[in-house]
C-alpha cells in the first residue's frame, strides 16, 4: 500500500511536468470564499490530505464554520483538521499557538485576548497559497508560517527575543461546534511529545493522534488541565494544554513538525518520520506546490480575462481539498466500526458532502481523477459493510446522517455506468440495493405508501420524497446494465413517485399527508429552517428536483409550454421567503437560488426541453454574477466543492443533469479553451467567436464533425478528442 501511494503520487507529477507549461498555482487565491457566506478553508494542505493546517478564530457562529472568516481577525491557534465550506462547523483537531508571556488556557472571548490564548494577526502581513500559509500574530510579535504534507503539517515560527517564548498545543478547542471528550499529551524527551485528542460533534467519538517534534529542545514542559499546572510527563483528562517553553533571541526560528493519524499514536509517527525528513521548510513547501500543480495542470484553460483565471483555478483547488485521505501511509485506517484495519487494497477517504457533490463534484472527478475512482467506491463500499448503509455525509469514519434521501448511490451508479473497474460491480449493487431499502429516513413510507407523509415525518418529506426517486432511478439504470431485470423494473417504478407530490392546480411539488391530502396552507414561497416539509429551499426550488425524468415532469404540467413557461417564471418571480428560512438561501434570481444545490441542475433543464438559448443566457448569468475572485467570491456554502464544481464544468460548456450515467448537457462556455487531461490522451473543448455578446451555441462539431446531441456523453470525453462550439450573438 505505501508502495502503491508514492508510485501515483510520482505518475502524478510526472504528468506535471510533461503537462504544465506554467505555474497554475499562482492563479489560485485561498481567500476567495473567504468572507460572506463561502465558509472556505484558508490554510496549508495538499490535495486530497488528512491534513488542513490553518488558523482557527475565536468566533463559533455560522459564518465561522470553517473557521475562518475575513472579517474577523482573531487567532486562537493553528489547527491541523478543517472543513472547507460546510454549512456546518466541526474537527480543528491539534491546535497548535506560539504565545509570549503568561496566558490564560482557554478560548475567551472577542472582548479581551488576555481572556485566552488568542490574538489578532495583521491582515496587511498574510499571505495565504496553495500549500502555504502565513500569519503575523500582534499580540505576541510572532510570525507564524505552515505547510503541510499529505498527513504532516510543518510550523515555522519567528520570535522576538523574549526569556518567556513559547509553543502552546490545546486539545480543547476545536471550532467550536465539537466538544473534546478525552485528550492526551506525554513528553517523551526534551524536544518530542506524543498525543491524542478524542472529540464528539458533528462527526462524534473521533479521535486524532499526534507525534509531534520540535527543532530544538525545549527548556521546560507543563502539563496544564483546568488552568492548573500537573506534575506529570504524561497527562490524560478531558482536556489537556501543554506548554513547551524556549528563550529566543530576536528574530530566532523555532520550527514543529506534526504527525496524525485516525488510528494510533504508531500511526502518526510513522506518518511523521515517512512525509517529513528533516527541517527543509522551503522543499516542504515546494512540495506541496508542486502537489497542487500536478493536479491544477489537468485543466489547461485560455481566456483574456485574468478574473476568469483566477476563479477557475481556485475552483479546482477547492473541489480538491476533499475528499480527504483518512489512512496511514502504510494503508491502516480506522473504521466506521470503531475498528482499525490493516491493509485493506485500496486507499480510504473521508469528508464526504453527497447531498450537495454527488451532483457535479463527485460527476467532475470523473473526468479529472479517473485513478482515484476506484478507492472511493472501494471506500463507499466498505462503510456500508461496517456501517450498515452508504455514507450519506460522512465524516471522519462517522456517519452524520445530514442532510436528505441517500445521495451515496448515485455516486456509486455512476461509477458503475461509466464503466470503472477496480471494485466489485457486484458488492456495489448490494450496497445500492441494501441502502436503498432501510427502515429510517422516510424508506419505508416511499417503499409501501409511495410517498412519505408529511404528517409521519415531521419535516423535509417532499425533499426525501424527490431525492429517493432520482437515486432509485440512478439505481434502475446500474440495474439494467448489470442485468438485473427484476430490479431495474422496481427501481424506475419508484423513481417516478415523485409524480404523487405535484399538484396541477398549483403546478408545484407539495407535502402530501398520510390521507392522501395536500398540506394546507400553502405558500411556495415561505421556507421554514429545518421545520419545513422542503430542505433548504421551498417549492419554487423543489418542483424541479426531477433531473432524471424531465419527459415524466412535461406529463404532469400536461404539455411542454406549460412547464417552460412556469420554468420561465422561476427567474423572475419576487416572494417573501420569511424569517425563519435557511441561512444556505442564497444567490437568488427570482427564486432560482444558486447559492444551494437544489438550484444547481435546473437551468439545464431548457437544453433538455429543447431551448439551448435560455440555459445560455442564465449560464452566463451565473457564472458572471455569483462568482468573481474576490473574498465574497461565492454567492452562497462552498459545500465542499460543489459550488466549485458547477463553475468549473459550466465555464467548459456541460453539466451533468442526470444523477448518474454521463450525458453532460451543453449551456455556454466561458472559455475559450479548455484541454483536460484524459486516459485517451487530451480532449480540447474550443469555443470559436467567444465573447460577452457571443454566448449562444449555433452549431456543435465534435473531431470534426457536426454534432447535434444536446450533450456530450463521458466516454467521448475520456476518449480523446476536440469538441467545438461555434459561438453567435443570436440564438
Amino acid at each position: 500500500m505505501k508502495t502503491r501511494l508514492f508510485s501515483t503520487l510520482l505518475s502524478v507529477i510526472a504528468v506535471a511536468q510533461a503537462w504544465a507549461v506554467e505555474d497554475y498555482t499562482r492563479y489560485v487565491d485561498p481567500l476567495i470564499g473567504s468572507a460572506g457566506t463561502g465558509h472556505v478553508f484558508v490554510g496549508a494542505n495538499v490535495p486530497f490530505g488528512f491534513v488542513q493546517l490553518g488558523p482557527t478564530s475565536v468566533p463559533q457562529e455560522w459564518p465561522w464554520c470553517s473557521g475562518y472568516n475575513r472579517s474577523d481577525s482573531t487567532v486562537i491557534g493553528f489547527s491541523h483538521t478543517q472543513l472547507n465550506g460546510t454549512g456546518i462547523g466541526d474537527l480543528h483537531d491539534i491546535t497548535v499557538m506560539p504565545v509570549v508571556g503568561e496566558v490564560k488556557y482557554a478560548r475567551g472571548n472577542t472582548k479581551d485576548c488576555k481572556t485566552g490564548l488568542w490574538s489578532y494577526q495583521d491582515r496587511s502581513r498574510e499571505v495565504a497559497q496553495s500549500g502555504y500559509y502565513r500569519a503575523f500574530l500582534t499580540r505576541y510579535g510572532i510570525d507564524a508560517e505552515l505547510t503541510a504534507t499529505m498527513r504532516t503539517g510543518l510550523h515555522r515560527y519567528t520570535f522576538p527575543k523574549s526569556k518567556e517564548s513559547a509553543i502552546v498545543f490545546d486539545l480543547e478547542n476545536g471550532g467550536g461546534w465539537d466538544e473534546v471528550t478525552s485528550s492526551q499529551i506525554t513528553v517523551v524527551n526534551d524536544s518530542t511529545i506524543v498525543g491524542y485528542r478524542r472529540s464528539t460533534g458533528w462527526s462524534w467519538n473521533h479521535p486524532v493522534y499526534f507525534k509531534a517534534v520540535f527543532s530544538r529542545p525545549f527548556k521546560a514542559a507543563h502539563l496544564i488541565y483546568n488552568n492548573e499546572e500537573k506534575s506529570n510527563t504524561t497527562l490524560e483528562e478531558k482536556a489537556v494544554y501543554g506548554r513547551f517553553d524556549f528563550e529566543t533571541t530576536e528574530g530566532e526560528v523555532i520550527m514543529l513538525k506534526v504527525g496524525t493519524s485516525a488510528t494510533s499514536i504508531e500511526g502518526a509517527a510513522l506518518n511523521l518520520d515517512t512525509e517529513q525528513h528533516g527541517w527543509q521548510f522551503e522543499a516542504v513547501r515546494e512540495q506541496a506546490r508542486n502537489a497542487w500543480n500536478a493536479q491544477l495542470s489537468r485543466i489547461k484553460i485560455e481566456t483574456e480575462d485574468i478574473h476568469t483565471k483566477r476563479c477557475f483555478y481556485t475552483a479546482m483547488f477547492h473541489t480538491m481539498i476533499a475528499p480527504s485521505v483518512m489512512c496511514d501511509v502504510n494503508g491502516d485506517y480506522h473504521g466506521s466500526d470503531h475498528v482499525n484495519h490493516t491493509t485493506p487494497g485500496f486507499v480510504n477517504y473521508t469528508t464526504f458532502s453527497l447531498w450537495d457533490t454527488y451532483r457535479a463534484a463527485h460527476p467532475l472527478m470523473t473526468i479529472i481523477h479517473p485513478e482515484m475512482m476506484p478507492d472511493i467506491i472501494n471506500t463507499m463500499i466498505t462503510i456500508r459493510k461496517e456501517n450498515g448503509k452508504l455514507p450519506i455525509w460522512h465524516l471522519m469514519a462517522r456517519e452524520t446522517n445530514c442532510m436528505v434521501g441517500y445521495p451515496g448511490v448515485p455516486v456509486v451508479a455512476d461509477a458503475i455506468l461509466k464503466g470503472y473497474k477496480g471494485f466489485s460491480y457486484e458488492d456495489a449493487f448490494e450496497a445500492m440495493i441494501h441502502s436503498t431499502n432501510l427502515d429510517e429516513r422516510g424508506q419505508k413510507w416511499h417503499r409501501t405508501l409511495g410517498y412519505i407523509p408529511c404528517d409521519s415525518m415531521k419535516a423535509e418529506s417532499v425533499a426525501f420524497e424527490l431525492e429517493y426517486c432520482l437515486a432509485d432511478w440512478a439505481v434502475a439504470q446500474a440495474a439494467k446494465k448489470l442485468g438485473h431485470n427484476k430490479e431495474y423494473v422496481e427501481y424506475m417504478r419508484r423513481s417516478k413517485q415523485y409524480k404523487r407530490l405535484f399538484d396541477n392546480k398549483t403546478n408545484f411539488m407539495r407535502a402530501v399527508d398520510g390521507n392522501g391530502n395536500f398540506k394546507t396552507p400553502f405558500d411556495p414561497f415561505i421556507q421554514h429552517h429545518q421545520a419545513d416539509e422542503y430542505c433548504e429551499g421551498n417549492a419554487w426550488q423543489y418542483t424541479w428536483l426531477v433531473p432524471h425524468d424531465v419527459n415524466g415532469l412535461v406529463e404532469c404540467f400536461g404539455s411542454k409550454k406549460k412547464l417552460i413557461s412556469k420554468l420561465d417564471s422561476l427567474f423572475v418571480v419576487t416572494g417573501d421567503i420569511g424569517k425563519e428560512a435557511a441561512p444556505d438561501m442564497s444567490g437568488f434570481i427570482g427564486q432560482y437560488v444558486h447559492g444551494n444545490e437544489p438550484s444547481h441542475h435546473i437551468i439545464y433543464m431548457y437544453t433538455m426541453l429543447g431551448q439551448p438559448w435560455k440555459a445560455a443566457e442564465r449560464v452566463r448569468e451565473v457564472l458572471t454574477t455569483m462568482y468573481n475572485d474576490g473574498v465574497e467570491g461565492l454567492c452562497g456554502n462552498e459545500d465542499v466543492g460543489q459550488m466549485s464544481a458547477w463553475y468549473i464544468l459550466s465555464a467548459m460548456g456541460f453539466y451533468q443533469v442526470e444523477p448518474a450515467g454521463g450525458r453532460y448537457y451543453f449551456g455556454s462556455p466561458l472559455l475559450d479553451k479548455a484541454t483536460i487531461k484524459v486516459p485517451g490522451g487530451k480532449f480540447e473543448i474550443v469555443a470559436h467567436n467567444n465573447s460577452t455578446k457571443n454566448i449562444y451555441i449555433k452549431s456543435i462539431r465534435l473531431n470534426g464533425k457536426p454534432y447535434k446531441k444536446p450533450y456530450i456523453d463521458h466516454r467521448d470525453i475520456m476518449a480523446g478528442g476536440t469538441l467545438e462550439f461555434y459561438m453567435s450573438d443570436k440564438h
